[in-house]
């Protein structure tokens, strides 16, 4: 299936489906998608074709259909409002707000790659490298992090980082840093993610006494919700942290590294 961040008009997404289900359940048909969209055969043939537009009403049941709620929901609804635009001026200011609603891209890490995450400071080696402008002096690396860490331990998250083409040499002692998303799927990368949540959890918990409250930002905050507001606030934590890393990318010139911890759990269930 087509994933809506990779489309720029939103038909592309009707017929990816259209196309699927057919592979699928050869009797599926435009009838028969028409009918869960309010439309006439010969209009669904039309949208599917890009000779027509969904009527604003058949929005909402498109949206349904494809399982979009949240930011691609939103997305979905702007690239209809864009193609339906009259100006050009129109179109291209709903393209960029559709723009700036895509996901941040990421690359996903191979099963070797995932020793990356084994330490909590090698991900830190490779952000305070970039802002260093490509500097590895150790000694001036371990002074910079937080909480202290040793030159030995430098020397290891320089050698992974390298080894995982991480970090470029570039000359003695500089390097050009690469790839900057990434993230992993898999069940046999299950335990790595969580020892490595676990670390960071650890850290922030560390920093309650170790940092200064100007220099951090920790609070919580105890909700009672249903099952709808739950599934709103997990949505709502996705989309601050893509606004996060969206954020992050104007970025010209890091002076700090820092670690965001993102945790929703329950602490009571009164349900039968």
């Amino acid at each position: 299936m087509l994933n809506i961040d990779e489309i720029s008009d939103y038909r592309d997404l009707l017929k990816d489906y259209y196309v699927q289900r057919k592979l699928t359940f050869p009797l599926y048909s435009y009838k028969m998608m028409g009918q869960k969209l309010g439309l006439e055969t010969s209009q669904m043939f039309r949208v599917l074709n890009k000779e027509y537009n969904l009527p604003t009403q058949s929005v909402p049941l498109a949206k349904e259909l494809l399982k979009l709620k949240g930011r691609s929901g939103e997305l979905f609804e702007i690239l209809v409002a864009a193609a339906k635009a009259k100006s050009q001026a129109k179109k291209d200011k709903l393209y960029k707000m559709a723009l700036a609603l895509k996901d941040v891209k990421m690359r996903k890490l191979n099963t070797n790659e995932l020793q990356f995450l084994s330490k909590w400071w090698i991900p830190v080696v490779r952000a305070v490298l970039e802002m260093n402008g490509g500097d590895a002096e150790v000694s001036k690396l371990a002074k910079q992090i937080r909480p202290t860490v040793s030159n030995e331990q430098i020397e290891e998250a320089l050698r992974v980082l390298k080894e995982l083409n991480l970090i470029t040499p570039l000359a003695s002692n500089r390097y050009a840093v690469t790839q900057a998303n990434f993230t992993s799927s898999g069940a046999p990368k299950v335990t790595a993610i969580r020892s490595y949540q676990n670390q960071l959890l650890a850290l922030a918990q560390d920093s309650i006494v170790d940092v200064t409250p100007e220099s951090r930002n920790i609070s919580s905050l105890l909700v009672g919700v249903d099952e709808d507001c739950f599934e709103d606030l997990k949505n709502m934590t996705l989309e601050f942290r893509r606004q996060v890393q969206k954020r992050v990318e104007e970025v010209q010139k890091p002076k700090k590294a820092m670690q965001f911890v993102f945790a929703l759990y329950p602490v009571a269930n009164v349900e039968d």
